[in-house]
């Protein structure tokens, strides 16, 4: 039942997006408006919607793997700029990381919530496996990939817009790096270059913070208990 009425939600909110042009109008956030209600109402649970669905998340993997034949037609792109890439890549997941647990932190969450959020803006494989290896809690951690997602897709282009941000490099760069799948869909919509960059910062970033994840945690909270004494 539910994957019958994920499917078809979702295809009536593409072809709303597609008719109405207007970052509110991410096929996501209005499918998570409808579905996320229907599940509530009719007294079910989200593990039953998750059973129910297994399939349509089990193609995330080879839908993540699809994206290596755009990011193979962009290897001159890619070869030409490989160390702004990495560098703004790492850069990237760095401040994520420290932004993320300080706001989590200074609003009184506790070192287990403040793990959860450390990797919100990686998708959503990498930040359970490093939420997991930090002593976080990846239910969390998966809630806050898709606010993340959802909210770089939302506002991404707009403010690259306002910034007067021109460049498929630096839009593809930005979007994948804060706001991984969900927002590499938005590029890919947009600009297929921007979509093939952005994918490939997305798994630069993954694995930037899944590698620096554990020393960046244990700094903040080393830092945290020095400002508390």
């Amino acid at each position: 039942m539910w994957i019958i009425a994920t499917i078809v939600v979702y295809l009536i909110a593409r072809k709303i997006a597609l008719r109405v042009n207007h970052p509110l109008c991410n096929p996501l956030l209005l499918s998570l408006m409808v579905l996320m209600p229907a599940v509530f109402y009719t007294g079910n649970t989200y593990q039953t919607y998750f059973a129910e669905n297994k399939p349509i998340h089990l193609m995330l993997g080879p839908a993540v793997i699809a994206l290596a034949y755009p990011l193979y037609e962009q290897l001159q792109l890619i070869r030409r700029h490989w160390r702004i890439i990495l560098i703004a890549c790492a850069s990237a997941s760095i401040a994520s990381m420290i932004i993320g647990t300080a706001f989590a932190l200074l609003v009184g969450a506790n070192e287990q919530i403040a793990a959860s959020v450390l990797p919100k803006s990686i998708s959503t494989p990498f930040a359970l496996s490093t939420a997991e290896q930090i002593g976080g809690i990846p239910a969390v951690s998966a809630a806050l990939v898709v606010v993340a997602g959802l909210f770089g897709a939302l506002i991404g282009y707009p403010l690259l817009n306002v910034l007067n941000i021109k460049s498929p490099l630096a839009r593809g760069l930005s979007i994948g790096a804060v706001s991984h799948a969900i927002g590499t869909a938005k590029a890919a919509e947009s600009n297929y270059q921007e979509g093939a960059i952005s994918s490939l910062a997305l798994v630069i970033c993954g694995i930037f913070t899944a590698l620096l994840a554990p020393l960046v945690f244990q700094l903040m909270m080393i830092a945290l208990d020095f400002i508390t004494k």
